[in-house]
């Protein structure tokens, strides 16, 4: 037995405000008013000025290098090899100052270099045809390990503090922190480019059909390696950034932040197959997961279980969009068969949800003195 979902109309087709706010972005601004204010319950801290903006400096490296990953997933590719890029190019730096180079001269030449390590990813999956999830990790190693290269299992340190300025520092007397209104500043740049260019409707259009892109005429070639380059350019940038609020460059600075750069883009309502998605998504994703962390972290919440929560809204973020699109171009067909699915993994979920918090708990109360 199917059951169709209708309107009164027929299908959520005929009811454009029901597709309308069926958008994530708008699911996006619920979910972190509802986070605010839940946390804002639970910790009276969570709202002090000072403290959010101090939480929001943590996810600025994350944001500078989001930014240009929306551009490539939504062409249809994928880059993990942003971090190990951020790791090479923050190295870079660390070693020529620690060689006598000017700092802002060191800097420089790390963006050059994550220009050009973001150039050849894209030139490589041009000429080779390989997949971009193939060609970035074969240089997420390469990259990393020229990073170890360079600093070994050394650190540079001693930054001057105009440098450490541009991550520690804050715009004049207000808490708003400088990184912070940079990583603003090139997301109102990013979405002009994505969403109001020519070359933003080319990268959705190869993300839609690259095929068809290419006998149309669109340089796709050209696109894709434009797109990596801005990706590694950014890339390095992030480092130069949380080189300065560190205080100090390891080359296993940044390692696993791909990850989260990919999460926060895909959590934005980017699909992943390419084609579509918004850049105030990104950011409101962004946001969201900043928020979620922050709220956990003043709870004392593990960091496993953030990480469990932030996988739970990857989930989301993938499986209720295209429920949306379903909804509101042509209804959905409700077996019984798939219903009873959609409960056994609910309970699945909500039963291994509970016995890792529980399991934490167990591993991390301390024990009883006596």
């Amino acid at each position: 037995m199917t059951t169709r979902i209708k309107t009164g109309t027929g299908r959520f087709s005929g009811h454009p405000l029901l597709a309308h706010l069926l958008r994530w972005e708008y699911l996006l601004v619920v979910l972190i008013i509802v986070t605010s204010a839940v946390n804002s319950i639970l910790s009276p801290y969570f709202l002090e000025t000072q403290n959010l903006f101090r939480a929001s400096s943590d996810f600025v490296e994350i944001g500078l290098m989001m930014l240009p990953m929306v551009l490539i997933i939504v062409s249809g590719n994928l880059d993990l090899s942003v971090a190990s890029n951020l790791g090479m190019c923050a190295s870079l730096m660390g070693w020529l100052f620690n060689n006598g180079w000017n700092i802002w001269l060191a800097a420089g030449a790390a963006l050059i270099l994550g220009g050009l390590a973001g150039i050849l990813n894209g030139s490589l999956i041009a000429r080779t045809k390989l997949p971009a999830l193939v060609v970035t990790l074969g240089t997420f190693a390469f990259y990393r390990g020229m990073a170890f290269v360079l600093l070994g299992d050394q650190a540079a340190r001693g930054y001057p503090s105009s440098f450490t300025y541009l991550g520690q520092g804050t715009l004049g007397n207000t808490p708003i922190p400088f990184s912070l209104a940079l990583f603003l500043a090139f997301a109102l740049i990013y979405g002009l480019v994505l969403h109001k260019t020519t070359f933003g409707c080319s990268l959705y259009a190869i993300g839609n059909n690259e095929e068809a892109c290419r006998y149309s005429g669109i340089a796709v070639d050209q696109a894709k390696t434009i797109a990596f380059g801005l990706s590694g350019v950014m890339s390095a940038l992030a480092g130069i950034i949380l080189a300065s609020r560190f205080g100090s460059t390891r080359p296993d600075i940044a390692t696993g932040m791909e990850l989260d750069v990919i999460t926060a883009t895909v959590v934005g309502g980017i699909n992943i197959f390419g084609g579509s998605g918004t850049m105030i998504g990104a950011v409101l994703s962004l946001c969201l997961i900043g928020i979620v962390r922050f709220g956990m972290g003043l709870m004392n919440v593990p960091g496993q279980v953030q990480s469990l929560a932030i996988g739970f809204l990857l989930i989301l973020a993938i499986l209720l969009p295209q429920l949306g699109r379903r909804l509101s171009l042509g209804g959905i067909r409700l077996s019984r068969k798939k219903i009873i699915w959609v409960i056994v993994a609910a309970i699945v979920t909500a039963t291994f949800a509970g016995f890792f918090i529980w399991s934490r708990s167990l591993i991390l109360t301390p024990a009883p003195t006596y």
